[in-house]
Parts: C-alpha cells; structure tokens; sequence
C-alpha cells in the first residue's frame, strides 16, 4: 500500500524554513516546504542573485562577501543572520555546503532555530569517518580498514605504510566526491593526498582526509534511510551508483538490478542497525560497497538527503523532503505512515545528472549562458532544476543543470524511457554530458549486466561519444556573429535572384555533351569534336568568370539554383566549366564549403553536361608540387565524382610538370584530357624572340605526344590578337590533329573579335561567360558569341532566347555579390604592356587595397611588367603569375625599382615565391633563368617545397571510401584552409543552406527569415528566425543579439569585433606554442612553480579549483619556467595562459 494514500493526522510544521543552499536542491526543498504550509526564505551571495533559486522563494537575504560567493554558502553566521532576520524557525541545508557540519546543527540550536536534520553529535559522530565506522563495527556491520584524519601529505604517507595498496584518500568532512583520491602507487600518496586536502577545504572547510583500503571492481551501493526523534528507523530500499566518474556519481538506479533479494535485506537491515546504534534523525544515507561475491562492507554515512534521493522517490512514491520537515517539526514515522511494513517498491527508476561538463575534454565543466533550453517530457519522466533561456551558469558552483529521474515497470523501460527524454533535451549555450549520458544509457552492458564504480574507466569509448548536436544553436551564433560584425559590409540590395530564374517547367531531360561523351569515349569524342562544323562552346559563368570579377566568392547554391536550367537551355554547350582553380581553397577558406560537396550537387544538378575543371598539372588545384601518388588520387576522386574534362596546364609550360595529370586522365579511360598553352607575348611582333610561332607549335608537338585529347590555347591576361589567333589556330590544325579550344579573357575589350578570327581559322571550341559576367577580366559574353555566328556556317546551334534567360538571374546574383567586386570598372589596353592575367588583375587590386596601395595601382602595373623582364618573361598563370605579382607589390612596398632590385636582389626582401621560383620550384622558364638568379640565391639554401605524403594520409589515398580519400586530398592540397574549415564546422555547423543574404550579411532586423542548416540530405524543419533587436556593445566588447526563433525568445552574446574592451584583456594561451600552458576551463588557478624553475612534461605546474573540482595543471614539456602568467591566484577563463615553458 502507498503511504501516501492513507489519510494524514494533523502534522506539525513549521512557519518559515530558510534553505541553506542554492540552485535546484533550494528549489527542491522550497516546494515541499510549501505543501507542509510553510513559507520560504533563500540565501545568495551577489554573485549568485541571478539564480533560479532566489526568485523562487517567498524572501530572500543576501549573504556573504562580495568575490567571495562559495565562502558565503559556507558562512553560519551569516545564515544564521539571515534566518534571524526573517523569523525563519527551521533551517534546511540540503546536500553539499555546510549540510554535514555539526557547527551549523549547533548553531541553531543556541539560537532556537531548529536543524532540518540529524543532532550536533550525530553529525559529528557521522563527520568523524574513523568514529563512524566504529559505530558500524559496534552496530555488527563488516566495515573496511582506515587510518587516522590528518591533512598533513608527509603524515598520510606514513599511515599509507600500513595499508595494501590501491587504496583511497577521503575527505573527512564530506562526500559527493570531493576530497576524494583513489591512489595504485605508494609514491603518488603525497601528491594525491595534498590535492585531496586542498580540494575537501575548498569543498567542506575541513582539509582533514583518511585512508581507507579500496575494494575491487565493487558496486556502490547506498540505503535511503528515514528516522524519527522517537527512536524509529526504516528504510526506503537501496539505490545503484556505481556509475561514478572521480567517484561522483553519474546516473543512479533503484532499486539495485544485480543483488539477490537475500543481499537487499541485509543490507538494507543493517543501515538500519546502524542508524539506531548512532541515534539517528531525519532522512540519510548509508553507503555499502558490495564485491564480485555479493559481500558488503560499511563505507559511510551521509547525513543529509542525496542528490539521488528522486530515484527512491519515484520507486517508493514517498516524498523524502517533506516528511524530512515534518520529522524535524516532531512528527513520528507512524504519523507520516512511514512503518517499514508500509514501504513498497514499484518498478524501476534511474536518474541522469545533467550537467555542463564536457565528458571528451576531461569532463571538463564549462560556464557561460543558457541561449536555448527545451526539456523533455510525457510519462515517467520528472526533472528537478529549473534551468531556462538566459541561466547563467558560473564557475563558482556545481556543473549540476538538471536532475532527469525515468521510471518504468522495470529497468529496460526505465532505460528506454531515459534514452528517450535524452534524445529530446535540447541545452543550447555551453557544453553538456547529453552526449555521453546517450551513449552509456545504450550500452548492452549498462542496460543486462552487473555494473561497477569502474565502468566508465573500462569504457572509454563513451567519453569519445559525440556530444548533443546542437547544429540549430550553432547555425544561430554564426548568424548573429555576421549581424553584429558586417564581415562583408551592409547588405548591398534587397533583390531575390530566385525570382529572376525562368520557369522550371521543362519536359525530359535534351540530349548533352556529356551523353555523347559516355557513348563514344574520350578518343572518339575529342574526333567527333574535332570534325563537327559548328563552333563549340564552353560556359564558365561558374567558375573563371566569378573568380575573376568577385574573387571566387559565390557560392555553391547559388551555382546549383542555375545549373538546373543549363541541361534544359543549353544542352549544346561542349562543356561546363565549373570546378578547380582557387573554387577548392577559396570554398574551404572564405564560403566554408567542402569543393567535393559543390562537385557533388553541381553533377547531380547537370546530368546530361560535362563538367570541366582547371588542373594545375602537378600542383593539382594547388600552388606547390605534389607527388605523382597525390596527383592521381586527385585525378581518380574527381573522376568518379563528377568531372568529364580535366583542362591541364602548368605555369610555365613544362610538359613534363603536366605529364604525371595526364596519365592519371588517361588511366581512367572515361575523362578528356584537355591539355592548354599557356598565351604569353605577341607572336605577330617581329622582335618577339621567345613566344614565337615556332616555340608553340614545339609545345604542342609535345603535348600532342603526351597523349592529349585536346589541344588548348589558355590566353591568360587577353593578349593574343585576332591575327595572332587565325596564325596560331591554322598551325595547329594543319600539323595535328587534335581539336583546338581557345580560352581568353576580355581585358582589352576586343577578345570577340579575336574569337572569330580563331573560329574562322577553324578553332573548335572556345571559353565564354553569361553576359552579366562578362567582359573585362571575364571571358566574352556568351550571348555576343551566339548571336555573332548565328545564322553562319560557324552557328553555335544554341538557342539565343536561351542565352537571354539566364541573364536576369546572374544579372542579381552580381548585385548580392557586390562588395566582392574585384574586376575592373571598364576594358584596359595597358594589359598587352604589363600581362597581368585576367583573375590576378582582380586579385592584385585587392592585394593592393589591403596593403594600402589601391592608389598607386598604375604604378603596380608598371612594376609588374618591370619585374616581368627581370624575371626572363616567364609565362604568367598561377603560381608564376603570383611570383610576378608578389614581386611587383613588394617592391612598390619598400620603393625599390625592378632595375634597382635587379642589380643588388640581396640587398632587399625577397618574397618567398620568388625563392621558390628562383631555385626551380615551378620548373624552368620558357626563356631560361634570368640574370638575377645567382645573385638572389647567393648563400641561400635550397627549399623544397614538394609536398611529402605521410604514411597514415598515403594509405587514404589508396581507399575506395570516398570521405576518406577526400578528407586526404583536402589535408594534403591545402592544410591551412582544411584546418580552418573543420574549425567552422566545429564552431557553426554546416551553412552551406544558408541564403547568400543570410551567409553574407546576416539577419535584418523585423524581418521573418526561414533557416535551412544542417547537411542538405537531413531534410531537417528550417527555422523561423527574425531578429528583434542588438544591444550597444558591453565594456567587454560584447553584444547581445535578440532573436525569435520558432517562435521562442533565444538570446545570443557575441563579440563586436570592432568595439574596444573597456577591461582589461588576460592573456591567452598560443594553441600552436608547445610551450604554451593553458588553464583547461574556468576557475581560480594557483600557480605552484616560479620563473626559472625546471620542470617535465606532466610535472603539475598549478592548480585550478572550479565547480568544487580541484585539478592539477601539468606542463606540456620538458624545459624551464620562463614567465608565469600571474603571481596570486587568480580566476581565468578556459584557455587562458598559465605559465611559458621555453
């Protein structure tokens, strides 16, 4: 029969109950304080007035010192004070701070206050471990060996002598974990034991601590005790803790799932006995380990409710706080209907602790603001907290967030019930054990077997679990750190391109280039290609053309949104440009995207094209030398992903460099490999003496050898002239015969003219851009070469009203792009003085903007094509455009002429491409070495910059798995940019859904704005997101961003990275300097070493005490303290620097 069902005698009570405690224990006790009809009286120091606790009762009193907010929960008189200054007539301590100490008990007593709880002499009875299990032992439970208290280490380890070993160092004081060592080596007692007596006076004011022998592989088990002032004790069952992680308990289970029945009585028995041999009063806990072979032995009382007394609750259906206050008033057990022969168990119940520590850094507690909460709920489930939208969690207290009890019929459906409500928490705002509760909860052996305090230990694949997506919280901050910060300036227009796409209302999927190309092979296509007479054309809106007006930066929904109407218009093109080229870094770097993923949907999205992407030859898409194994790699992953022609070039036409790319084409037997000439000079000029007719011509001859399918002409900068392009293009058709595809930019403004003089001298395909991102450093517009050769022999066979549709769209794209506007206003005939190609001319003049040299630009043009001589004419595409360019900015830095730089290169600065180039990193130039190269290199040594494949990356290469080749690549091409996009993702989550307005320029404000996020195949509910308002930037610098989201108020903080901090800044650890130690979360640090001492790696260098957790904080090398970051101890901040090891 449930107790709680029989009717209730006039109970007494009290009027007024101050808790001596804070957060959701007050909580917890301020709610049963209320059904006995008393009211309520909270405590807090200022540091804590924004607790959840204060609000929740009917007064409260600040306590305590201001910077001193653990102290003041630990202050008698001052809880005494308030409790006097409210009439409160009991005083309920809950569980940690002052709930075992006598002195409090004691306290009340001489000023009339009654002690929710055991005597003055219990609790020191209970307080003395060494006492305790004396009166275990006289009470005839079997009980472990201990030593006498001290908190003197020296001391400890001559008591440690007597002991076998593993044993504990416990604080005397209290439990809960704290003060609590667990020591395997006789020469770790010293150290461990101090840690220990540091950590329990933080915790408890007492740093006395005890040894005491350590049982193996136990379970923990504890019984829930009630006892009255008349000499009556029952018991309310048995709780499992046994999972502890630094002998803090984790999750607790009642009743006990692996003890027979036969166990359960004695040892519920003998708390019993127990509590009568000390005279026991109110609610406790005595605390049993139980070995492998079911003995147990007596370990501790705790005098006080536990953390964990919910589970008792739920299984029993008795509410342990309220009948503690009646108790306390003078209630007998009978009276409460508290009689052992009335106490049942129902089913099965467990508790998670939820709280804010990080299980894969160390459980590492963390701190800062609750910015989005959702709890679960349904049947079975209680939760004791009351966390919300903008809690602070500080790192003076406990990491405890919420308690979340579960019960079932039986354990699996308390389980399930648990992993359930799991799965629903959602804690936004700082680091939770979500994660790893999830995985331990799904353990088999969790859920079938016996269970011992060393499971999480044995298990340390949980601490690897993932934590708690919180992808939605995540995708919030980066929106509100692009609102608060502007990264790319105001949102320069209001324009949706979407709407200016033509109507997606097309029949089957037309016949393509690239359907032809998989029926025929690459041989016979490139023939076909070759003998068709209408001019073929190649679109590189999607890719040259962008990177050369806003440097690359458009991103890949934006690309896709118009790739799913070029396989409907323009079925005719050739090929697609879409892909390689700076796409790769720049996707990772600035758009946060993995290029493979914009491969991936650009494929999906245009299945009847070929794609085509620009390849560096052996740099691949990257700008230093790569061995073969990488470049086939690359080939092979780019082929099965998607790319049908692979366009080759190297930066200064040296085949062999391009060799090694065109095997890889040609292994695949399905790709085109497509192999250019790089453009440079003016072979009409008759003192051109490099690039002359006959020097392409040798060029092509080796290309053609090489294997190429088909011949290209890369006209980088625009330079070569109608004539030039009928004289070259004839050559080349008449010697081989190999389809020619001409690529040009439109600089100068007449490149159309030279596109029909090369179509004419029968050229077969040529580059060209949508008109809205055409001209100047672009390509041609697309629909100025349709309509030139319509209705000719040369007709394209695109459709001109085709063309026309696309327009309006890229027309607003360019718009939303606007502050990447990198081109230049109009056409320049200085390009055939200085050959700047087309993409670096856009590049350089924000290079330029950046270094402060925007207004010198012409006389960056005129040092570009000085240093363009001195360094022998070299062809000019990347990395040799760079070398030129670097060169040129860094002399117009320093105001040294090339001639000037040209005679004495030793004398100056030397940019470390130009190094590179100089000792043969590219190659050989076209026209050999330049004059300079001796003297510039003169004492240097010789850099090689190939990069090295590393045995584990060698082998991911080799894989079949796509994720793992490409994570390879990426890591290998460009490790900066990889690295810095995986601290994106690990930070914001996957944007690549966000809009390009949202991406860019963030929230504005009033406006409803749909938020897709997550990976696209999620398919997860956007949400709704507007903002309502952004606060003035705190003294910190700090802004606090008001959003709605799903209708739900979230507050976010972020840094406005241009408004200066008004406090003064500490110092923050350099991650990359071993040297470099970090505190590893917030919390006040001693450091324990000065300057000059020498120390070894894992040599404890200060101590940091945080969430009532003492740790030691070890140097990360060997070698001599040369600064120490503060010389007191000093609250810091997870990351900050402690200490510089040199």
């Amino acid at each position: 029969m449930n107790p709680d069902n029989l009717p209730l005698h006039d109970l007494p009570a009290f009027n007024k109950i101050l808790v001596a405690n804070r957060g959701e224990i007050a909580v917890r006790a301020f709610r049963a304080a209320f059904e006995t009809g008393a009211k309520t009286v909270a405590v807090y120091p200022r540091e804590d007035r924004n607790s959840f606790h204060r609000p929740f009762a009917d007064e409260a009193v600040q306590i305590g010192e201001p910077g001193q907010p653990v102290k003041a929960y630990l202050d008698i008189d001052e809880i005494i004070r308030a409790a006097k200054e409210t009439g409160a007539d009991a005083i309920y301590p809950g569980y940690g701070f002052l709930s075992e100490r006598a002195d409090l008990a004691r306290a009340c007593r001489d000023n009339g206050i009654r002690f929710i709880g055991p005597s003055p002499e219990t609790l020191d009875l209970t307080g003395d471990k060494s006492a305790a299990v004396q009166a275990a032992e006289r009470a005839g439970l079997p009980v472990l060996k201990d030593s006498e208290p001290s908190s003197d280490p020296k001391q400890l380890v001559e008591y440690a002598k007597d002991f076998e070993f593993p044993i504990f160092v416990k604080a005397v004081a209290g439990g809960g974990g704290r003060g609590m060592r667990f020591i395997e080596r006789p020469e770790d007692v010293e150290k461990l034991a101090a840690e220990a007596s540091r950590e329990a006076e933080a915790a408890f004011g007492d740093p006395n601590v005890y040894i005491e022998r350590a049982v193996i592989r136990p379970q923990h088990i504890e019984v829930q005790i009630m006892a009255d002032s008349h000499g009556n004790v029952v018991h309310l069952f048995e709780r499992d803790c046994s999972v502890q992680r630094r002998h803090q308990k984790v999750v607790e289970i009642a009743p006990a799932q692996h003890i027979t029945e036969e166990q359960r009585q004695r040892i519920c028995q003998d708390a019993v006995n127990f509590c009568k041999e000390i005279n026991y009063e109110g609610a406790g806990t005595v605390e049993f380990l139980v070995d492998e072979a079911g003995n147990h032995v007596f370990i501790e009382m705790n005098p006080r409710v536990q953390v964990e007394h919910t589970v008792t609750e739920e299984v029993t259906g008795i509410d342990i706080v309220k009948n503690q206050m009646y108790i306390a008033a003078g209630a007998s057990l009978e009276d409460v209907h508290l009689t052992q022969d009335l106490i049942e168990l129902n089913g099965a119940a467990l508790q998670c602790r939820i709280t804010t520590e990080d299980p894969a850094n160390g459980f590492r507690p963390d701190s800062g603001v609750v910015t989005g909460y959702q709890s679960p709920g349904g049947a079975g489930v209680r939760l004791d907290g009351n966390v919300a939208v903008g809690t602070t969690i500080t790192p003076n207290f406990d990491s405890l967030l919420v308690k979340m009890t579960c019960r079932g019929r039986n354990f699996q459906v308390a389980v399930d019930r648990a992993l359930r409500a799991l799965n629903e928490f959602t804690i936004n705002g700082l680091s939770t054990n979500i994660g790893f509760l999830r995985a331990l909860l799904s353990e088999q052996e969790f859920r079938h077997e016996r269970i011992n305090t060393g499971f999480i230990a044995d298990h340390p694949h949980l601490l690897e679990a993932p934590a708690a997506a919180d992808d939605a919280g995540k995708i919030l901050n980066y929106l509100a750190s692009v609102t608060v910060n502007q990264p790319n300036g105001a949102r320069p227009t209001d324009i949706r391109p979407s709407k200016k796409l033509p109507d997606n209302s097309y029949g089957d999927l037309p016949r393509g280039s690239r359907d032809e190309l998989l029926e025929l092979g690459p041989k016979k296509w490139a023939e076909k290609l070759r003998n068709q007479t209408a001019l073929g054309v190649t679109e590189t809106t999607f890719r040259d053309a962008h990177q050369s007006l806003l440097a690359t930066r458009v991103r890949t929904n934006t690309l896709v949104a118009a790739a799913k109407h070029v396989g409907h218009l323009t079925p005719q093109l050739t090929s697609v440009e879409a892909w390689g080229g700076a796409t790769y870094d720049v996707g990772m770097r600035f758009l946060h995207e993995s290029p493979w993923m914009r491969l991936d949907e650009l494929r999906e999205a245009m299945p009847n094209m070929n794609i085509q992407m620009l390849l560096r030859g052996r740099n691949t898409v990257g700008y230093t030398p790569y061995p073969d194994s990488v470049t086939k790699a690359f080939v092979q992953e780019a082929a099965t992903s998607g790319i049908d022609i692979f366009r080759i070039f190297d930066a200064l036409n040296d085949v062999s460099q391009m060799r090694p790319a065109i095997e890889a084409v040609l292994e695949t037997n399905t790709t085109v490999a497509e192999v250019a000439m790089a453009y440079s000079g003016n072979l009409l000029d008759p003192n051109e003496d490099l690039y002359t007719l006959d020097y392409y011509l040798n060029l092509a001859e080796e290309i053609v050898e090489a294997g190429a399918h088909v011949l290209a002409i890369k006209d980088m900068a625009g330079l070569m002239r109608p004539a030039a392009a009928a004289k070259l293009v004839t050559a080349l058709r008449e010697r081989f015969d190999l389809p020619v595809h001409v690529h040009t930019h439109d600089t100068a403004g007449g490149q159309l003219a030279t596109y029909m003089a090369a179509a004419n001298a029968g050229a077969d395909v040529v580059d060209v851009a949508s008109a809205p991102l055409a001209g100047t450093t672009s390509q041609p517009s697309m629909s100025a070469l349709v309509a030139a050769f319509a209705n000719t022999e040369r007709d394209t066979g695109i459709d001109l009203q085709a063309v026309f549709d696309m327009e309006p769209y890229w027309e607003a794209v360019r718009q939303v792009y606007a502050p990447f506007e990198s081109g230049i206003p109009g056409p320049t005939g200085r390009v055939y003085k200085h050959e700047i190609p087309g993409g670096q001319l856009s590049n350089l003049r924000t290079q330029a903007k950046a270094l402060g040299l925007e207004d010198r630009f012409e006389l960056i043009e005129d040092y570009y094509a000085g240093v363009n001589e001195i360094l022998g004419r070299p062809t000019k595409v990347t990395p040799s455009s760079k070398v030129v360019g670097d060169l040129a900015l860094q002399l117009v830095g320093q105001g040294v002429s090339p001639q000037e730089f040209a005679e004495n290169p030793r004398k100056y600065d030397i940019p470390e491409s130009v190094i590179g180039f100089l000792q043969g990193e590219l190659g050989t130039p076209p026209g050999g070495w330049p004059l300079l190269r001796e003297k510039a290199l003169e004492s240097r040594s010789e850099v090689d910059h190939t990069v090295n494949v590393p045995e584990e990356l060698a082998a991911d290469l080799q894989s079949e798995d796509h994720a793992t080749r490409r994570a390879a690549l990426d890591k290998l091409l460009f490790p900066k940019q990889y690295a810095e996009y995986q601290e994106h993702l690990r930070t914001y989550g996957v944007t690549d859904q966000l809009g390009d307005k949202a991406f860019f320029y963030g929230l504005e404000e009033g406006v409803e704005t749909m938020i897709y996020y997550g990976e696209i195949d999620e398919n997860r509910p956007p949400l709704v997101v507007s903002l309502d308002a952004v606060s003035e930037p705190d003294e910190k610098g700090m802004r606090q961003v008001i959003l709605t989201v799903n209708g739900q108020v979230r507050p976010i903080s972020v840094r406005d990275e241009s408004a200066e901090s008004t406090v003064a800044e500490v110092e923050k650890a350099d991650a990359s300097n071993p040297g470099h130690v970090a505190a590893p979360f917030a919390g006040a640090v001693t450091v324990t070493v000065k300057e000059g001492d020498e120390v070894k790696a894992g040599d404890p260098v200060a101590s940091i005490e945080a969430m009532k957790m003492e740790a030691a904080i070890s140097a990360t090398k060997d070698g001599k303290v040369e600064r120490v970051a503060f010389t007191q101890p000093t609250k810091v901040e997870g990351g900050d620097l402690v200490v510089v090891i040199a």
